[in-house]
């Protein structure tokens, strides 16, 4: 079981559709934050940075530029990806027999793909999947 697989299905089944969808872009806004923040903290260092300074102080502010470079762009690379994880996602979660929207829970038994949920109707009783 892919970890994509088990922790939608695992989350849905505990919290329902829409408590996960919530956390996944709380979760995603937080690492926007988190960029924003190294973002900051990079123009700081770039501010500080003075080639007159002792090598000793040069060398922590770069090593904190290049810190809040890396830890930003992953933060962004993350942001990027839970917010499209989440919204591919709920683009999927609309019954194709009722219309209604996140309105199903996972269903239980063998998945056919290693990248999709079965999920139930708890109106109507359609089954479908979702897709990574």
């Amino acid at each position: 079981m892919g970890w994509w697989r088990s922790d939608l299905a695992d989350g849905i089944r505990k919290r329902g559709f829409r408590k996960w969808y919530e956390r996944e872009l709380i979760s995603s806004h937080a690492h926007l934050v988190l960029t924003f923040m190294c973002m900051v903290g990079l123009l700081g260092g770039l501010e500080v940075y003075d080639r007159r300074a002792p090598l000793s102080d040069q060398m922590v502010t770069g090593i904190s530029v290049l810190l809040s470079a890396g830890i930003g762009l992953w933060a962004l690379r993350r942001y990027l990806f839970l917010l499209l994880h989440a919204e591919t996602t709920a683009n999927q979660a609309v019954c194709p027999q009722c219309d209604a929207y996140a309105r199903f829970d996972v269903a239980a038994g063998p998945q056919a793909e290693a990248d999709a949920v079965a999920v139930r109707c708890r109106g109507c009783g359609q089954e479908w999947t979702i897709t990574r």
